[in-house]
């Protein structure tokens, strides 16, 4: 699988360390920085690119990666198409692919320790969308609002 990876100086070891287990564990890593520590870099340069790289790419996943990963996640949320979710355990790593079709992970490096990142990225990449027409209707929903602004019908 594809993945695109951008971040910040306070993600800087962690994103090192999941571009190579990433790598190692067969996946295809696009890489968007940053790739030196740069205590004064700002996340939107890296993350948006990673963003934008998954919008245009129907079947690749993104991770994005800060302190908190907060504003990482708000950001990548930014790109039309890109639904960005922030997860700090596996299991809502599993839900934003299963619930949301979540095609970008924020996680916060201050966080996690490296393995527990993997456990969440694991869980993100390997489940999918579970195709059910409730959640497909709410994604409908709110790519609607996306689009033109519409919101949903009060029932």
């Amino acid at each position: 699988m594809r993945v695109h990876i951008g971040g910040d100086h306070a993600a800087h070891e962690l994103q090192r360390d999941l571009v190579t287990w990433l790598a190692g564990q067969g996946h295809d890593v696009v890489d968007h920085g940053p790739v030196a520590y740069d205590e004064l870099d700002d996340y939107p340069v890296f993350v948006l690119r990673a963003a934008e790289a998954v919008a245009a790419e129907p079947h690749s996943l993104g991770i994005v990666l800060g302190g908190s990963g907060n504003g990482e996640q708000i950001a990548a949320n930014k790109v039309v198409g890109v639904r960005a979710a922030l997860a700090y355990a596996p299991e809502l790593a599993r839900l934003a692919r299963e619930h949301n079709d979540a095609r970008v992970v924020s996680l916060g490096a201050r966080m996690h320790t490296p393995e527990e990142a993997h456990a969440i990225v694991e869980a993100f990449l390997s489940t999918s969308f579970s195709g059910a027409e409730r959640h497909q209707r709410r994604i409908d929903m709110i790519t609607a609002y996306e689009t033109d602004g519409a919101l949903p019908p009060v029932p």
